[in-house]
């Protein structure tokens, strides 16, 4: 599951993706392989109802 993790936010960068949807039963382990990444601060992740949590890649870096 951690490649295919690294697969998406691989994609996320790239632009391949615009976004990517993530179940709340798949946050712990999605959240632990993104923030190991160097460029963890240029993904957002939107909150979504349910626990659910939309990510985007941005360009500029999160404060």
């Amino acid at each position: 599951m951690k490649e295919e993790i690294t697969e998406i936010l691989d994609r996320l960068m790239t632009g391949e993706l615009s976004e990517y949807y993530v179940k709340n039963e798949d946050f712990m382990e999605f959240r632990e392989v993104l923030v190991k990444r160097n460029d963890f601060k240029h993904f957002r992740g939107i909150g979504q109802r349910g626990g659910d949590v939309l990510y985007q890649y941005l360009k500029e870096p999160r404060s």
